[in-house]
């Protein structure tokens, strides 16, 4: 029944999309090509491998749990959330949101290796001090369960590496490097090296690195951006016949696309036929960092990226046809009692205050701790948005609310837009809302939110339908710029769709979340514990 009612609302949701296009259900069977972006949605920092004929890819999530993503694809096109690294970090109660938060800190830039039968991950959080120091972890199976290996001294923006006579690196940094000792247990002190120095006019960033070994030969990839006039982001290659060097550079990708900017950092990685690809991310604004697939080709012993000019493609021929078309963004009916994959919380959630079977084939969200607002509240569940448009829709009973409790539906980010209920006594008030936060710079700790209602209206029943419509397209002539705009509706029968506010903005800052806009589920109490929102389903569609 609740299937039924989900694909139902999946018609009428699909009409209602930005410019009025359809798009198709998630389960529908893909076309023949690949598109760039490969991905249109917030999968920053990829590494890539491939175990016999499937792709495995590791994403930064940064303060979302599980954390480190694990996405599989058998064409470099589909892909789906097979599994994560971690449930949950607790080096610090910051990531509870505790005496700080850890937004835009976390896991980040993860590097992912097979070797010998086992998949190896290393992982180092964007943070100062205890908290920083690296990950590594092991499985047999990419969907895990990964088990941790070790722990040790930070390595920024890293890259785990096997070499063919067993002996294991991590570079790092911009062109460092030190051995581990076989077991992974820690580093072999005394074997730090600079490989290479940053030319003259390598002033900006240089780091993101990627080792890989071909035909006899060690390739660093990374990204490099000088910040001046003229200067743009790029990909470069240094490569050595030696680990230990000598490295020589060479600037393998250097394009815009899509009416969006100059893109780099990921990683190359061969198909089972024996062509390789490369898998670069580009900024857009917004939603956030997309990545995007291209060919790589051997040229004098260099892995040149894009097509014959080497500018990133429109499209990519698929390394296998006729997969079926799956998705890392999916609607949800709830009738699972585990929680789907395409789900993350906003830091460690509080077990006990959710629920997928207290009601069965709803969502519970409770409120357990009280708290000033939505950056402090536990359990903000998030699911990516995508472009070039997309919708979510919430069903949600509010007749559990209690006094002070805020619920809804909102684009998360630092600053958020969205749809607000407040319980105020026994009256239920629905906003328009827009919230932004302000972040100590040393441990995140929320400094001061401002919020503002834009428009308001009273509900008179506890059943709603709160929906949010992206637009991400670029903005014609607008230089590298998207439209990122999200509109709000709400609902009283799931059939007539009232919009509410006005056009909202959607933000990327990099210095305070540094992720893209977030489809995100609440309910928080403002002045006492214990009351929750049921949500019946979530409802998604993108257009294509």
């Amino acid at each position: 029944m609740k299937k039924n009612m989900l694909r139902t609302l999946a018609v009428t949701l699909a009409l209602a999309l930005p410019c009025g296009a359809a798009a198709d259900d998630y389960e529908t069977l893909s076309a023949e090509k690949t598109d760039n972006p490969m991905l249109w949605a917030d999968v920053p920092d990829p590494d890539v491998v491939r175990v016999g004929d499937t792709f495995y890819m590791v994403s930064t999530t940064m303060h979302l749990m599980p954390g480190a993503p694990i996405m599989a694809s058998k064409d470099l096109k589909n892909w789906e959330t097979v599994g994560y690294l971690f449930d949950r970090l607790t080096d610090s109660p910051k990531y509870d949101l505790l005496q700080g938060t850890v937004y835009g800190r976390g896991q980040w830039a993860t590097s992912l290796k097979y070797h010998n039968g086992r998949f190896y991950a290393l992982m180092a959080p964007n943070e100062a001090g205890p908290m920083g120091r690296t990950y590594i972890f092991t499985a047999e199976k990419a969907e895990g369960p990964w088990t941790l290996v070790s722990r040790m001294r930070h390595f920024h923006d890293c890259s785990l590496f096997f070499d063919d006579d067993g002996r294991v690196y991590v570079f790092y940094g911009t062109g460092e490097m030190m051995e581990l000792k076989p077991d992974l247990s820690d580093v072999i002190e005394g074997t730090h090296r600079r490989i290479f120095r940053r030319e003259a006019d390598e002033t900006g960033i240089l780091e993101g690195s990627r080792m890989i070994k071909h035909g006899g030969r060690y390739y660093l990839l990374m990204i490099s951006h000088v910040y001046a006039p003229g200067r743009h982001r790029r990909e470069v290659c240094y490569r050595a016949t030696d680990i230990q060097g000598p490295y020589e550079k060479q600037v393998i990708l250097e394009s815009p696309f899509g009416g969006f900017s100059y893109e780099a950092q990921g990683t190359i990685v061969d198909s089972p036929d024996g062509d390789w690809y490369g898998i670069i991310f580009q900024d857009r604004g917004g939603v956030g960092r997309v990545p995007t697939v291209m060919p790589c080709r051997w040229i004098n012993g260099w892995p040149m990226l894009g097509d014959e000019d080497g500018k990133v493609p429109a499209q990519v021929r698929p390394v296998v046809a006729g997969q079926p078309k799956t998705g890392i963004v999916k609607p949800d009916d709830f009738s699972s009692d585990k929680l789907g994959l395409h789900w993350q919380w906003n830091h460690n959630p509080v077990n006990e205050a959710w629920s997928l079977t207290e009601r069965e084939g709803w969502l519970r969200l409770k409120t357990s701790r009280v708290v000033d607002n939505l950056y402090l509240a536990p359990n903000t569940l998030t699911q990516r948005m995508e472009g070039p448009g997309c919708s979510g829709v919430a069903v949600m009973d509010l007749a559990k609310m209690r006094d002070g409790d805020v619920a809804g539906l909102v684009a998360f980010n630092s600053t958020t837009g969205g749809l607000v209920v407040r319980k105020t006594g026994k009256k239920l008030t629905l906003e328009a809302s827009e919230q932004s936060v302000t972040l100590s710079p040393d441990n995140k700790e929320v400094k001061q939110v401002t919020e503002k209602a834009v428009e308001s209206v009273a509900l008179a029943q506890t059943k709603v339908w709160l929906r949010i419509d992206a637009d991400f397209r670029p903005v014609e002539g607008g230089g590298y710029a998207g439209k990122d705009t999200a509109r709000f509706y709400y609902s009283l029968d799931g059939e007539t769709w009232t919009k509410i506010g006005e056009d909202y903005k959607l933000l990327f800052d990099w210095q305070r979340f540094f992720m893209g806009a977030k489809f995100g589920l609440f309910c928080y109490a403002t002045k006492k514990k214990g009351g929750y929102v049921d949500v019946d389903a979530f409802l998604y569609s993108r257009e294509q």
